[in-house]
Protein backbone atom coordinates (compact mmCIF):
# COMPACT_ATOMS: atom_id res chain seq x y z
CA UNK A 1 0.00 0.00 0.00
CA UNK A 2 1.07 3.41 -0.91
CA UNK A 3 2.37 5.81 1.88
CA UNK A 4 0.12 8.48 3.17
CA UNK A 5 1.26 11.78 1.78
CA UNK A 6 1.40 14.72 3.41
CA UNK A 7 2.32 18.57 2.50
CA UNK A 8 3.63 21.26 5.07
CA UNK A 9 3.87 24.78 4.71
CA UNK A 10 6.47 26.74 6.76
CA UNK A 11 7.81 23.69 6.91
CA UNK A 12 11.20 24.87 7.54
CA UNK A 13 10.43 26.78 10.49
CA UNK A 14 9.97 26.11 13.73
CA UNK A 15 7.12 23.94 14.28
CA UNK A 16 7.00 22.94 10.60
CA UNK A 17 10.13 21.39 11.04
CA UNK A 18 8.92 19.55 14.06
CA UNK A 19 6.06 18.38 12.19
CA UNK A 20 8.06 17.20 9.11
CA UNK A 21 9.98 15.13 11.95
CA UNK A 22 7.04 13.61 12.96
CA UNK A 23 5.17 12.37 10.07
CA UNK A 24 8.33 11.20 8.76
CA UNK A 25 8.63 8.81 11.83
CA UNK A 26 4.69 8.36 11.47
CA UNK A 27 5.45 6.71 8.01
CA UNK A 28 4.11 9.32 5.94
CA UNK A 29 5.74 10.60 2.34
CA UNK A 30 6.34 14.48 3.21
CA UNK A 31 6.63 17.46 1.76
CA UNK A 32 8.03 20.23 3.21
CA UNK A 33 7.38 23.90 1.36
CA UNK A 34 8.88 27.40 2.54
CA UNK A 35 10.35 30.31 1.17
CA UNK A 36 12.61 30.96 3.88
CA UNK A 37 11.49 34.50 4.85
CA UNK A 38 11.52 33.04 8.05
CA UNK A 39 12.33 29.34 7.88
CA UNK A 40 15.93 27.65 8.17
CA UNK A 41 16.74 24.82 6.06
CA UNK A 42 19.37 23.59 8.63
CA UNK A 43 15.72 22.96 10.62
CA UNK A 44 15.18 20.17 7.65
CA UNK A 45 18.84 19.58 6.41
CA UNK A 46 18.74 16.28 8.27
CA UNK A 47 15.51 14.69 6.43
CA UNK A 48 17.18 15.34 3.05
CA UNK A 49 18.56 11.64 2.76
CA UNK A 50 15.09 10.22 3.72
CA UNK A 51 13.77 8.70 0.35
CA UNK A 52 9.85 9.96 1.56
CA UNK A 53 10.91 13.82 1.93
CA UNK A 54 10.93 16.49 -0.49
CA UNK A 55 11.43 19.91 -0.23
CA UNK A 56 9.97 22.79 -2.41
CA UNK A 57 10.91 26.22 -2.15
CA UNK A 58 7.61 28.52 -2.53
CA UNK A 59 5.80 31.01 -1.89
CA UNK A 60 2.46 29.81 -0.69
CA UNK A 61 0.76 33.30 -1.58
CA UNK A 62 1.51 32.57 -5.00
CA UNK A 63 -0.27 29.32 -6.84
CA UNK A 64 0.34 26.47 -5.43
CA UNK A 65 1.14 23.12 -7.59
CA UNK A 66 2.00 19.84 -5.94
CA UNK A 67 2.30 16.90 -8.55
CA UNK A 68 0.61 13.89 -7.70
CA UNK A 69 -2.13 13.08 -4.74
CA UNK A 70 -2.40 14.76 -1.56
CA UNK A 71 -3.69 13.10 1.92
CA UNK A 72 -3.40 15.85 3.81
CA UNK A 73 -2.10 19.37 4.10
CA UNK A 74 -1.02 21.27 7.57
CA UNK A 75 -0.66 24.78 6.48
CA UNK A 76 2.01 26.54 8.67
CA UNK A 77 3.36 29.33 6.70
CA UNK A 78 3.29 32.40 8.43
CA UNK A 79 5.81 34.93 10.10
CA UNK A 80 4.53 33.95 14.18
CA UNK A 81 6.71 36.57 16.21
CA UNK A 82 6.15 40.59 16.24
CA UNK A 83 9.44 41.40 14.99
CA UNK A 84 8.71 39.23 12.44
CA UNK A 85 5.45 40.46 11.30
CA UNK A 86 6.26 43.96 12.54
CA UNK A 87 8.75 44.17 9.49
CA UNK A 88 6.70 42.11 6.66
CA UNK A 89 2.99 43.50 7.30
CA UNK A 90 1.80 42.99 3.73
CA UNK A 91 3.31 39.67 3.31
CA UNK A 92 2.07 38.85 6.67
CA UNK A 93 -1.64 39.36 5.79
CA UNK A 94 -0.95 37.59 1.97
CA UNK A 95 0.35 34.19 3.53
CA UNK A 96 -2.56 34.58 5.57
CA UNK A 97 -5.56 35.42 3.25
CA UNK A 98 -4.13 34.64 -0.49
CA UNK A 99 -1.74 31.98 1.12
CA UNK A 100 -4.48 30.07 2.72
CA UNK A 101 -7.21 30.44 -0.11
CA UNK A 102 -4.51 28.94 -2.41
CA UNK A 103 -3.99 25.64 -0.31
CA UNK A 104 -7.82 25.11 0.28
CA UNK A 105 -7.92 25.25 -3.46
CA UNK A 106 -5.12 23.01 -3.57
CA UNK A 107 -7.38 20.76 -0.63
CA UNK A 108 -10.38 20.50 -2.56
CA UNK A 109 -8.59 19.84 -6.32
CA UNK A 110 -6.74 16.94 -4.25
CA UNK A 111 -9.60 15.79 -2.26
CA UNK A 112 -6.93 16.21 0.90
CA UNK A 113 -7.59 17.48 4.38
CA UNK A 114 -6.25 20.44 5.76
CA UNK A 115 -5.39 21.75 8.70
CA UNK A 116 -4.62 25.71 9.39
CA UNK A 117 -2.45 26.66 12.05
CA UNK A 118 -4.45 29.94 14.05
CA UNK A 119 -2.98 31.27 17.16
CA UNK A 120 -4.30 32.42 20.58
CA UNK A 121 -3.71 35.74 19.16
CA UNK A 122 -7.20 35.57 17.11
CA UNK A 123 -8.60 36.77 21.27
CA UNK A 124 -6.59 40.02 21.22
CA UNK A 125 -5.93 41.13 25.05
CA UNK A 126 -8.50 39.17 25.87
CA UNK A 127 -11.35 39.93 28.36
CA UNK A 128 -12.51 36.65 29.23
CA UNK A 129 -9.88 34.31 31.06
CA UNK A 130 -9.06 31.07 30.05
CA UNK A 131 -9.80 31.55 26.61
CA UNK A 132 -12.57 29.46 25.64
CA UNK A 133 -12.87 28.75 21.73
CA UNK A 134 -16.40 30.35 22.02
CA UNK A 135 -14.37 33.73 23.49
CA UNK A 136 -14.39 35.87 19.74
CA UNK A 137 -11.74 37.76 21.37
CA UNK A 138 -10.90 41.84 21.68
CA UNK A 139 -8.48 43.29 18.37
CA UNK A 140 -7.43 45.83 17.86
CA UNK A 141 -8.04 45.72 13.63
CA UNK A 142 -5.44 49.15 12.77
CA UNK A 143 -2.92 48.36 15.68
CA UNK A 144 0.06 47.28 14.68
CA UNK A 145 -0.66 43.15 16.14
CA UNK A 146 -3.77 43.66 13.51
CA UNK A 147 -1.57 42.55 10.49
CA UNK A 148 -1.47 39.26 12.43
CA UNK A 149 -4.57 38.64 14.46
CA UNK A 150 -6.38 39.61 11.41
CA UNK A 151 -4.76 37.21 8.70
CA UNK A 152 -5.56 34.66 11.46
CA UNK A 153 -9.14 35.25 11.78
CA UNK A 154 -9.54 35.89 8.11
CA UNK A 155 -7.71 32.40 8.02
CA UNK A 156 -10.21 30.53 10.27
CA UNK A 157 -13.13 32.25 8.04
CA UNK A 158 -12.10 31.43 4.43
CA UNK A 159 -11.49 27.89 6.03
CA UNK A 160 -15.47 27.44 7.74
CA UNK A 161 -16.16 28.58 4.19
CA UNK A 162 -14.24 26.20 2.39
CA UNK A 163 -15.60 23.67 5.14
CA UNK A 164 -18.87 24.67 4.85
CA UNK A 165 -19.72 25.57 1.34
CA UNK A 166 -17.35 22.79 -1.09
CA UNK A 167 -17.79 19.98 2.03
CA UNK A 168 -13.54 20.66 2.09
CA UNK A 169 -12.27 18.81 5.05
CA UNK A 170 -10.63 20.96 7.38
CA UNK A 171 -9.33 21.36 11.06
CA UNK A 172 -8.15 24.60 12.88
CA UNK A 173 -5.82 24.34 15.39
CA UNK A 174 -5.44 27.64 17.99
CA UNK A 175 -1.79 27.56 19.18
CA UNK A 176 -0.96 29.33 22.81
CA UNK A 177 2.82 30.23 23.48
CA UNK A 178 4.97 27.41 22.23
CA UNK A 179 8.79 26.82 22.60
CA UNK A 180 11.98 24.30 22.50
CA UNK A 181 14.99 23.37 20.29
CA UNK A 182 15.15 25.06 16.61
CA UNK A 183 13.50 28.50 17.82
CA UNK A 184 15.38 31.61 16.90
CA UNK A 185 17.09 32.95 19.34
CA UNK A 186 16.37 36.74 18.37
CA UNK A 187 12.52 36.02 17.28
CA UNK A 188 11.32 38.66 19.52
CA UNK A 189 9.25 36.41 21.18
CA UNK A 190 9.68 35.98 25.44
CA UNK A 191 11.51 32.82 26.15
CA UNK A 192 14.38 33.19 23.30
CA UNK A 193 14.59 36.78 24.31
CA UNK A 194 15.14 35.97 27.84
CA UNK A 195 17.24 33.36 27.51
CA UNK A 196 19.35 35.20 24.44
CA UNK A 197 20.19 38.09 26.95
CA UNK A 198 21.10 35.40 29.97
CA UNK A 199 23.65 33.62 27.77
CA UNK A 200 25.00 37.12 26.50
CA UNK A 201 24.96 38.60 29.85
CA UNK A 202 22.65 40.82 29.75
CA UNK A 203 19.97 42.11 31.69
CA UNK A 204 16.64 40.73 30.78
CA UNK A 205 13.99 43.09 29.58
CA UNK A 206 10.62 42.68 30.76
CA UNK A 207 8.14 44.80 28.53
CA UNK A 208 5.32 46.49 31.19
CA UNK A 209 5.44 45.98 34.89
CA UNK A 210 5.89 41.98 34.45
CA UNK A 211 2.18 41.02 35.91
CA UNK A 212 1.33 40.26 32.40
CA UNK A 213 1.00 36.19 32.20
CA UNK A 214 1.69 33.78 29.32
CA UNK A 215 1.47 29.81 29.24
CA UNK A 216 4.13 27.99 27.41
CA UNK A 217 3.81 24.49 25.57
CA UNK A 218 6.78 22.47 25.05
CA UNK A 219 6.64 21.84 21.22
CA UNK A 220 6.51 18.07 21.40
CA UNK A 221 3.45 18.26 23.56
CA UNK A 222 1.67 20.64 20.87
CA UNK A 223 2.92 18.36 18.05
CA UNK A 224 1.04 15.43 19.25
CA UNK A 225 -1.90 17.89 19.84
CA UNK A 226 -1.44 18.80 15.99
CA UNK A 227 -1.37 15.04 14.93
CA UNK A 228 -4.32 14.10 17.07
CA UNK A 229 -6.45 16.97 15.88
CA UNK A 230 -5.39 16.34 12.29
CA UNK A 231 -6.90 12.71 12.41
CA UNK A 232 -10.01 13.66 14.50
CA UNK A 233 -13.14 14.28 12.79
CA UNK A 234 -13.60 18.02 14.54
CA UNK A 235 -13.94 20.64 12.43
CA UNK A 236 -14.02 23.55 14.61
CA UNK A 237 -10.89 25.53 16.26
CA UNK A 238 -9.49 23.74 19.07
CA UNK A 239 -6.85 25.24 21.50
CA UNK A 240 -3.76 23.56 21.89
CA UNK A 241 -1.30 25.45 24.51
CA UNK A 242 -0.50 24.30 28.04
CA UNK A 243 -2.54 26.14 30.53
CA UNK A 244 0.65 26.35 33.39
CA UNK A 245 -0.17 29.83 33.51
CA UNK A 246 2.67 32.32 34.86
CA UNK A 247 3.65 36.07 34.80
CA UNK A 248 6.65 37.26 33.12
CA UNK A 249 8.32 38.49 35.99
CA UNK A 250 8.34 34.73 37.72
CA UNK A 251 9.14 33.56 34.30
CA UNK A 252 12.29 36.06 34.31
CA UNK A 253 13.64 34.82 37.47
CA UNK A 254 12.77 31.44 36.31
CA UNK A 255 14.97 31.70 33.20
CA UNK A 256 18.00 33.58 35.60
CA UNK A 257 17.70 30.54 38.10
CA UNK A 258 18.28 27.91 34.75
CA UNK A 259 20.58 29.72 33.81
CA UNK A 260 22.55 30.84 36.75
CA UNK A 261 23.25 34.22 35.74
CA UNK A 262 23.00 37.03 37.80
CA UNK A 263 21.59 39.52 35.85
CA UNK A 264 19.11 41.83 37.16
CA UNK A 265 15.62 42.73 35.57
CA UNK A 266 15.18 45.96 33.99
CA UNK A 267 11.32 47.43 32.85
CA UNK A 268 10.67 48.96 29.51
CA UNK A 269 7.06 50.24 27.81
CA UNK A 270 4.97 48.00 27.29
CA UNK A 271 4.23 47.71 23.32
CA UNK A 272 0.40 48.65 22.13
CA UNK A 273 -2.26 45.61 22.01
CA UNK A 274 0.47 43.56 23.85
CA UNK A 275 -2.05 40.85 25.94
CA UNK A 276 -1.88 40.67 29.67
CA UNK A 277 -3.41 37.80 29.98
CA UNK A 278 -2.52 34.37 27.72
CA UNK A 279 -3.97 31.37 29.35
CA UNK A 280 -5.55 28.09 26.85
CA UNK A 281 -8.72 26.75 27.92
CA UNK A 282 -8.22 23.29 27.13
CA UNK A 283 -11.74 21.39 27.86
CA UNK A 284 -12.59 20.86 23.84
CA UNK A 285 -8.62 19.07 23.63
CA UNK A 286 -8.78 16.72 26.47
CA UNK A 287 -12.52 16.06 25.74
CA UNK A 288 -12.42 15.41 21.75
CA UNK A 289 -8.45 14.34 21.24
CA UNK A 290 -7.95 12.87 24.94
CA UNK A 291 -5.36 15.36 24.43
CA UNK A 292 -3.00 17.33 27.49
CA UNK A 293 0.40 18.36 27.80
CA UNK A 294 3.19 15.53 29.51
CA UNK A 295 5.99 17.75 29.38
CA UNK A 296 6.44 20.33 32.44
CA UNK A 297 8.01 23.57 32.49
CA UNK A 298 11.38 22.53 34.19
CA UNK A 299 12.00 20.04 31.85
CA UNK A 300 11.30 21.79 28.72
CA UNK A 301 13.18 24.61 29.35
CA UNK A 302 15.89 22.42 30.59
CA UNK A 303 15.84 21.16 26.84
CA UNK A 304 15.59 24.23 25.27
CA UNK A 305 17.93 25.78 26.97
CA UNK A 306 20.42 22.93 26.66
CA UNK A 307 19.97 23.36 22.65
CA UNK A 308 20.48 27.56 22.91
CA UNK A 309 23.92 26.67 24.38
CA UNK A 310 25.07 24.74 21.89
CA UNK A 311 24.69 27.94 19.29
CA UNK A 312 27.69 29.38 17.96
CA UNK A 313 29.04 32.73 19.29
CA UNK A 314 27.69 34.09 15.84
CA UNK A 315 24.41 32.94 16.17
CA UNK A 316 24.46 33.85 19.72
CA UNK A 317 24.86 37.84 19.16
CA UNK A 318 23.92 37.84 15.36
CA UNK A 319 20.34 39.60 14.89
CA UNK A 320 19.11 38.48 11.92
CA UNK A 321 20.43 37.20 8.66
CA UNK A 322 17.18 37.38 6.63
CA UNK A 323 16.71 39.66 4.04
CA UNK A 324 13.45 41.46 4.61
CA UNK A 325 13.75 43.85 1.95
CA UNK A 326 14.41 40.93 -0.95
CA UNK A 327 11.03 39.82 0.10
CA UNK A 328 9.10 43.38 0.62
CA UNK A 329 9.50 43.22 -3.79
Amino acid sequence: MDKKRVLITGGAGFLGSHLCDRFINEGYSVIAMDNLITGDLKNIEHLFKHADFEFYNHDVSKFVHVPGRLDFILHFASPASPIDYLKIPIQTLKVGSLGTHNLLGLARAKKARILVASTSEVYGDPTVHPQPEEYYGNVNTVGPRGVYDEAKRFQEAITMAYHTYHNVETRIIRIFNTYGPRMRLNDGRVLPAFIGQALRGEDLTIFGDGSQTRSFCYVDDLVEGIYRLLLSDYAYPVNIGNPSEITIKDFAEEIIKLTGTSQKIVYQPLPKDDPKQRQPDISKARSILNWEPKVSRKEGLKITYDYFKSLTKEELYHNDHRDFEFFKK
